[in-house]
């Protein structure tokens, strides 16, 4: 049996689905930014709703919704639960 765990890109993560963060591929202001508000390793996040386009995608964090454009979402790699 295979329990090894797929590491994925948050922005592929489906509505209502969870997931923990692994690793941040992001740079500059933007890292800074993401990690103030609480999406560090091994923090929980649920995928709540998008938008009719697409993008941004709203995800539950340390119980504060933040929306994240799929640019920026798919640079944050994450273990589905």
């Amino acid at each position: 049996m295979n329990t090894a765990i797929t590491t994925i890109p948050l922005s592929t993560l489906g509505i209502g689905s969870a997931c923990q963060i692994v690793s941040l591929n992001l740079q500059g202001l933007l890292r800074r930014r993401i990690l103030d508000l609480g999406m560090v390793p091994g923090t929980p996040v649920q995928c709540i709703r998008k938008s009719p386009a697409g993008d941004p995608v709203a995800y539950m964090v340390r119980d504060t919704l933040i929306a994240l454009r799929s640019e920026d979402a798919s640079q944050i790699y994450v273990n589905p639960m």
